[in-house]
This record gives structure tokens, sequence and C-alpha cells, in this order.
């Protein structure tokens, strides 16, 4: 059964190759004549490159990105805002397609496009020596990939994904998210561990080009995530976990986990998020800017993101997708625009009656260095690291003192901007400089951690995390939007529910798990980690 693996990602692992490094002379035979290929000639590495890649976003013109991360986690963490009516994140209104879009439809999604080609790594190397690095990195990408779904829906199916092809079960029952949180830091841990820097090369990795030292760096980092999460619902785990990865994770933003995109292959290998701010897909350009949240954060403190992050009069005309070459960096006219308004013409709906409104292209959109095509999508970093460790340092008074996590946290979260674009970057003189006129005050401490890391991955535009470590932690304190007809009395929404086509493919365990969601199967449900 291993030798059909390769048909199944024939177009994903020819766009992956791309990436990496180049089709080899017998691939085109191996694709496309089936007894040119078996156990003995199929490459995993070929299809690691592929989970890498989708990971990123949806092959279907940013399908999960455009409503997952943007649509919803952007504008109800108020990184992001707009005036767009489909954009119901901001209006905490519910679209049950839209806060499917990540857990998948129609051939697209994490479950399909994810989950199904690392578990074939996974199943592939299974026992093979020759594959022991392939096998270590897929288990740790693995659970990468399962901490955002789980932390996206809850309770969803973990240990039976993806195994249709091996155990013919196409209705995996769904896991319980404790359960599944206590697999994702045993197999992150074993899989760590296990890592061989003298083993075999991975050349299938697009994220680290091998280097088994900064993939054992990663596992420690995103074990230590993981282990955050459970603060309010394990916090004994949490602290063992991260006392166990003390000395061992992200030493800089050298080991930034971050995928460069590819304009070679169309919309298939373009930045996700960049395809939907420039406005490939609609009017997202012109109408989705800087929340006032965020602007207003980096204001009250001087921030040197500001004039790096956000800039004005970068489309200024509603109609085109043009960039204008002359758009204004300047951080004393950045202007973040409000979340929960819209066009209706009503009072205190219409943003256009804003006291402060002027013009749309007066409001702050990203830097255009965050918009390129072939940019950087980033997956893990340094200063979210430090952040966490800050944070242990706090609570249990490990690893180091706060303060000093705190600072480089922070101060990498301001240098790691060039890795985005080279006019984007800031140097370690005026971060460390921020860092002095802005010191860490214990008294305050989980709330100043948590809004640097509210604010980095803000800036990183992973608003999944933005989303998931403000449910953790609570902070910063956001001011729920006010908007009629909104589906949760007012708050901001803490989980997507089940996809509604759940209950025809996968009927009695959807209904169990919809049935066992606290607070029920809504938007304002919550996760189990979620207390």
């Amino acid at each position: 059964m291993k030798t059909n693996i390769l048909k199944k990602y024939s177009l994903l692992l020819c766009v992956g190759i791309l990436l990496s490094s180049g089709c080899t002379k017998d691939f085109d035979e191996i694709n496309t004549n089936p007894s040119a290929y078996g156990s003995a000639s199929f490459d995993p590495n070929y299809t690691l490159t592929t989970a890498q890649l989708t990971y990123t976003g949806s092959t279907d013109f940013a399908y999960d990105t455009w409503r997952g991360n943007l649509i919803y986690a952007s504008t109800m963490m108020q990184g992001l805002s707009t005036v767009i009516s489909y954009w119901a994140g901001d209006k905490y209104l519910l679209n049950e397609g839209y806060t499917a879009a990540y857990w998948g439809n129609a051939g697209v999604g994490a479950y399909t496009e994810q989950v199904k080609p690392i578990v074939d790594v996974v199943e592939f190397t299974k026992g093979q020596q020759k594959y022991n690095n392939v096998q270590q990195i897929a288990r740790i990408w693995k659970a990468l990939i399962f901490e955002r779904i789980t932390d996206l829906y809850g309770d969803v199916p973990y240990s039976q994904a993806g195994q249709g092809y091996y155990t013919s079960n196409f209705a995996p029952k769904y896991d319980a998210q404790q359960a599944i949180y206590t697999d994702l830091l045993k197999e992150v841990e074993e899989a760590t561990n296990a890592l061989n820097v003298n083993g075999d090369k991975v050349t299938g990795d697009v994220i680290y080009k091998g280097d088994i030292n900064k993939w054992k760096r990663f596992g420690n980092t995103l074990l230590l995530r993981i282990a955050m999460r459970l603060t309010k619902a394990d916090e004994n785990t949490a602290k063992a976990y991260a006392t166990k990865v003390i000395g061992k994770t992200m030493l800089n933003n050298d080991d930034n986990a971050f995928l460069l995109h590819d304009v070679s292959g169309a919309r298939v290998t373009q930045n996700r998020n960049s395809q939907v701010l420039s406005g490939d897909g609609g009017q997202e350009n012109y109408y989705v800017k800087w929340s006032k949240t965020f602007i207003d954060a980096l204001k009250a403190t001087n921030d040197p993101r500001l004039g790096k992050v956000a800039v004005t009069k970068l489309f200024i005309d509603e109609n085109s997708k043009a960039q204008n070459a002359a758009f204004d960096a300047n951080p004393l006219v950045q202007k973040g625009m409000p979340n929960g308004k819209d066009l209706s013409g009503l009072a205190g709906r219409d943003v256009r009656q804003d006291a402060t409104y002027t013009t749309f292209p007066d409001y702050s959109s990203p830097n255009p260095g965050m918009l390129k095509k072939n940019g950087a999508t980033f997956i893990l970093t340094y200063a979210e690291s430090e952040l966490l460790l800050a944070e242990a340092a706090q609570r249990w008074n490990i690893g180091g003192t706060a303060a000093s996590h705190y600072a480089s946290g922070v101060s990498a979260a301001i240098t790691y901007l060039g890795q985005y674009d080279a006019t984007m970057a800031i140097t370690s003189t005026v971060a460390d400089a921020y860092v002095t006129a802005n010191p860490y005050v214990a008294a305050n401490g989980l709330q100043m951690i948590n809004t640097q890391y509210w604010l980095h991955a803000n800036t990183m535009l992973d608003f999944y995390e933005t989303w998931s470590n403000w449910r953790r932690s609570g902070f910063p304190v956001l001011t729920p939007v006010v908007y009629p007809g909104n589906a949760t009395v007012g708050t901001i929404p803490r989980r997507f529910p089940y996809p509604v086509e759940e209950a025809a493919k996968n009927g009695t365990n959807y209904k169990a798990a919809s049935s066992a969601a606290p607070g029920g199967d809504t938007l304002a449900g919550r996760v189990w980690w979620d207390k």
C-alpha cells in the first residue's frame, strides 16, 4: 500500500520540489509509470515537502488562510479591521462555511492537504533507519499541524485521522483534546530526542534545509509552546515540560522557522496572506487595515515596529490592485481602523461617520514588504520562545529570570522584521534602547509578556496563534465590539464550531463531539484548555 502514496500527491510533490532541490532526473518516470516505483524507489522527502508547504495555506487560492486566519482570527483579535461585509469575524457573526474552512471541504483544508501527507510520511518511514531523521521531523510536523487544528476546534479526529488508506476507517473518532495534548507532548519530546545529526540527510525540508540541530531547537521550542498552552488546564504538566526544554530552545532569530514562497507556481506556491491582502480575491487591499487597537498599542510606547509594519496610502484606488510607490511609513501619520464598523450608512456603525475618518487610504495597511508573493510565512520564532520562557520564569521561577527572557523576546520580535524584507530591518541598538525605555515590571509581568506575544504574532500575520495565546492568557485585555445580530452575545469568540458536513460524513462521532463541547458547539464555546 505504500507504493500508492506518491500517486496521491503528484501535483503537490512537483510544487514542493520546486521549492527545495529541483526534480530528479527520474522523477517524471517514477511519477507517471506505476511500475517504476515502489517501496524501494519512493522517497518520502517529497511528501514531507508537500506537508510543509500546505501548512502555510491551502492550494485553492488561500481558502483556509483567507477565512480562518484573516476573516476570523485576525479581526477577532483586533490585529486587522475591515468594513467588508463578508468578513464575519470582525462582527462575531457566524458563517459556517468560513469557520469550517480550516478543517476543510471540497478537497482542500487541513485534513486533506496537511494531515494526509504527513501521516503518509510517518507511516512509510516507520522502522526504516535510513529515514530516521525524516521520520522524526515528520512526527514533529504532524504535532505542529494537530496543535493548530485542536486549538481551533477542540476535540477532533487525531489518532485515527489520515489513516483511511491504511485501516479503511473513513469515519475517525474524535479524540478528547486532553488526550491529544498528552500525545503531542510525548510525540514531540520523543521525536526531538531521536533526531541524529549524523543520520540521514533530509532533502525535502524547505524550512531548515535539513539542519538537524535547528530541528532539535525547533522541536524543543514547539514542546514549550504546547506545554504552555496548558497553564490553565494542567499547570503541573505545563511546568514539567517547560522545565525539560530549558537551555534547548531556539538561540536567536537565525533559528526562526519560516517558509519563503515562490511565485513560479502561480497561486499554488505564493504566500497566502499576501494573496488575500494584496487584493487577489476581492477588495481586501483597500478595505482591510491594521486595527486601531493594534496601532494604538504600538503608539503608546513609541514602538519602533510602527514605522516598519504600517504604512498609509499603500492602495489609493479601490478598483486597482496597484501599490502606490509613494506610500507613507511615517509613524506619526499611522492610524488604525476601529473594529466592528461597516458601510451601512447608519450612525454608530458606519466607519465614515467616525470623527477621525478621512479616507480609507489614510488608514494603515501592512507594509508592502510583508505582502510579497514570494515572501515569508512565519511558523515558529525565537521571540515566541523567549516570551514563553519569560512567562515560565515568572510563574515558576525556572530557567533564569523573567526580565532577561522578556528583554530577549521583545528585542527579537523587533529585529526579526528584516527577515520579511531588508527595508523593514531594525537594528539591535534600536531594539535594545526600546527595551531599556520600557523595562519589565514583575507586578504586571504576565500582562506585559502576553501583550508582547500578541504584538509579535500579529506582525507574523499568524493570527491563529494570536487567538490561541489570547484565549490561554487573557492578555491583552480587548474590548469586544458590539454589532447587531452577533452570534456570541457580544463576547469575543473562543472556538470554531465543527463543520456541519461532518454530520453526514462522520455522523456518530460528530454528534458525540458536538454534544460534549464545553459551552456548546458554538463560537462562544470553549476548548478543553481554555478554562
